[in-house]
């Protein structure tokens, strides 16, 4: 694949080298996740998209699973689960894929949060389709330039992933391996005009309640303009929140669908792993609800389906996102409170 890319003309001073900044990392009082200083893009204009205009469907055709996967969005929304397995654990990739397949309708799996050596995303796909689960699959900058990346999206769309899900990334230095070069070769809407030109679904992430909160709706379209099909909106509060930045951007004139996150808490761990996520705004009272109930994991279960319910009443939301994760050694048991959550919904 010839790159559409030009070199990156990344801002100075941005630990990532971001170019069409800020990331989801911003602290809420605009500090950078990386160090103790001020996000360098809050107090620039918007990075506006001068990249490659995503090509029409007749001149690249869209991938078998994206296709599928459009399909089955244009007929009813659709539930998307986080992925629970343990990193570079064939057994458990394979146990969690078949107890979330069929009640879920593609697993959101990314790179692994804290495990920074993992199985590369193409590999893990092609592991999680063999057990009858559909991907929607993450692909990260931190780790991988832009030629790495144009391959495992080309091997994505041979094994058929429903989508590719483009994020930054956090920075090495957050994880489990500082000792590991942060790449940053591109960022997120560079990466989704390489996925829209393979073929790909795309999706793109936005956190409504992160500094600058006035230019996320804007930052969405431009991200939209690079060829981003899909926006995870990140956990920012609750329906109220959600319906606010889906009508701001489409006051903008982004036609992206929305899938907003729907935070999954069953026990004080899952709670813990959940308040781990950078910028995580929870609805009032979700965690006290379900932490205080007598079973948390029915209660858990209840809160979710609700707040989904809810969600898919805005007009945009294509489908929600089952989003957390479990303590080590609870994989299998978590990936079971997801696929009976995403039972009830029945959508």
């Amino acid at each position: 694949m010839e790159s559409l890319l030009t070199p990156s003309a990344a801002h100075a001073g941005c630990p990532k080298n971001m170019e069409y900044g800020p990331c989801g990392g911003v602290g809420f009082d605009g500090s950078c996740e990386v160090g103790d200083f001020r996000c360098v893009f809050l107090d620039d204009p918007l990075v506006t998209w001068h990249g490659v205009v995503p090509p029409e469907p007749d001149v690249v055709p869209r991938s078998s699973g994206a296709a599928e996967m459009m399909v089955l969005m244009k007929s009813r929304p659709i539930v998307v689960a986080d992925f629970p397995a343990r990193a570079m654990d064939a057994e458990s990739l394979a146990e969690c894929a078949a107890l979330l397949a069929g009640p879920v309708d593609a697993t959101l799996a990314g790179d692994h949060g804290t495990a920074r050596v993992q199985f590369s995303p193409s590999y893990r796909a092609s592991l999680i389709r063999a057990a009858g689960l559909q991907v929607w699959t993450g692909i990260n900058c931190r780790d991988r330039n832009r030629v790495a990346i144009e391959g495992e999206l080309v091997g994505l769309a041979h094994v058929g992933v429903a989508g590719v899900h483009c994020v930054t990334g956090d920075h090495t230095l957050l994880g489990s391996r500082p000792d590991a070069a942060a790449v940053f070769d591109l960022d997120s809407p560079q990466v989704a005009a390489l996925a829209r030109a393979a073929g790909h679904l795309v999706s793109v992430g936005e956190s409504p309640t992160t500094p600058p909160v006035e230019l996320r709706a804007a930052r969405l379209l431009e991200k939209t303009r690079a060829g981003a099909d899909v926006c995870f909106v990140n956990h920012c509060g609750g329906v109220d929140a959600v319906g606010r930045f889906v009508r701001e951007s489409h006051d903008l004139g982004v036609t992206a669908r929305f899938i907003p996150c729907v935070p999954m808490v069953t026990d004080h761990a899952s709670a813990r792993l959940l308040e781990s996520f950078p910028s995580l705004v929870l609805p009032e009272s979700y965690l006290d609800r379900i932490l205080s109930a007598a079973d948390p994991r029915e209660e858990g279960i209840r809160a979710a389906v609700e707040l989904s319910l809810e969600l898919l009443e805005i007009d945009g939301v294509a489908g929600v996102n089952l989003s957390g994760g479990a303590g080590h050694g609870r994989e299998a048991e978590f990936a079971i409170v997801l696929a009976e959550t995403a039972q009830r919904l029945a959508l």
